[in-house]
């Protein structure tokens, strides 16, 4: 960890490089009245939308839509199986496991043709109060057990004692989104109002925790916190029973859960604050986390070191080196193929677009984590023998 001073806020840096984009995001975000402390920048940290992806931003009193973002909750999941990769028969994971999967769950922007069961959805929130959500319960319900596009994905994954693990990446959907968007354009029409100091060019509308609307923000982005964990769980039932039904001896451990897109009310160096985590996971003293690379790439079960300079925060993976439509014209499509394939792994690159979510476009995840081997401890180490991707 390096630390500079920008308009004389300490930024703590657990990132190598930092993209032109990321770092102007930087200069804006330390000229807020209202941040605490420092600004820490996680080793995946890339140019976002008002604050890089890997930022961890604690502030006094206001929450910022756009610190969040708008997959609000998206987060990882795994399940360790009983089962050894070397025993599961290649036709059995093709067509039976693989297919299954993409047969039983909506990918990209599908959708389920019905509603699925109300059982399914988060309970014990007041939603008839709630402005988005609440219009949007119908079409959640035919969201949720859904992946998703982008940077999603489920891999079955070789651990290094040879078991079979379960991962998958995916928020709350559109929902989400609605809700992430609503409240931003509401923060900034209010900010105007106000004529306040923060410059709206720069993307970082705020909700200050007096306002009405900070308690409207705050009960939606919890509601999306809580359907993008219903999702995952939902996906992962059907993925398991998928897996049971072909292969009627599995058995399957407790699910991992760890988001990395909210905002929270914690401590942090004597004072109650709002700490943003925008594409960063909390890291808590022994607490359990994934950190997935890029698809070809290791991924990591890990426990949480607590560190107070990251906040409590570690990476929420790799971090891309570069956007898509770079990926897309530079990467070699032959080469990207072959990497997967000389490790006979099972993917869909078929055509350029899939470039995008290449894992030439990403950071190298073992420099990523030894960049943080101060924030986590590596438990486990997965390999992916499958993958689909949003």
């Amino acid at each position: 960890m390096k630390v500079i001073a920008m308009n004389n806020v300490p930024v703590k840096l657990w990132v190598d490089q930092l993209d032109a984009h990321a770092w102007e995001e930087v200069n804006n975000l330390t000229t807020l009245p209202f941040l605490f402390h420092h600004l820490a920048l996680m080793p995946d940290a890339h140019g976002g939308k008002g604050m890089p992806i890997g930022g961890v931003l604690a502030t006094k009193g206001v929450v910022i839509p756009n610190a969040v973002g708008v997959d609000i909750g998206c987060g990882m999941c795994a399940v360790k199986t009983n089962l050894l990769v070397e025993e599961i028969p290649q036709d059995v994971l093709r067509k039976e496991i693989m297919r299954g999967i993409r047969k039983r769950i909506p990918l990209g922007r599908e959708h389920h043709k019905a509603a699925q069961d109300e059982q399914y959805m988060p309970t014990g929130f007041d939603t008839e109060k709630m402005t988005v959500v609440n219009r949007q319960l119908v079409s959640a319900r035919r969201q949720i057990g859904t992946l998703g596009g982008g940077n999603h994905f489920i891999e079955l994954q070789r651990c290094n004692d040879g078991y079979l693990w379960i991962m998958l990446h995916s928020g709350s959907r559109n929902l989400g989104k609605m809700v992430g968007d609503y409240y931003n354009q509401m923060a900034e029409t209010l900010n105007t109002r106000w004529y306040s100091s923060v410059k709206p060019d720069i993307k970082l509308a705020f909700l200050p925790l007096r306002a009405p609307e900070f308690k409207q923000y705050w009960a939606e982005m919890e509601y999306c916190v809580a359907f993008a964990l219903a999702n995952r769980k939902l996906m992962m039932e059907r993925i398991e029973e998928i897996i049971a039904e072909a292969l009627p001896n599995a058995t399957f451990e407790p699910m991992i859960n760890i988001a990395h897109n909210y905002a929270a009310w914690e401590e942090h160096f004597g004072e109650n604050v709002i700490v943003h985590r925008k594409g960063a996971v909390h890291a808590g003293i022994g607490e359990i986390g994934i950190i997935p690379g890029s698809q070809g790439t290791h991924s990591y079960i890990v426990e949480g070191l607590g560190n107070p300079e990251s906040f409590l925060s570690s990476s929420h993976g790799a971090g891309r080196a570069m956007s898509r439509s770079e990926a897309v014209r530079s990467l070699s499509l032959e080469e990207e193929i072959a990497r997967l394939e000389s490790q006979n792994i099972i993917h869909a690159i078929r055509g350029r677009q899939d470039l995008e979510e290449a894992a030439g476009a990403y950071k190298n995840i073992d420099e990523v984590m030894a960049n943080q081997a101060d924030l986590v401890r590596i438990l486990t180490t997965l390999s992916p023998i499958a993958v689909i991707k949003g």
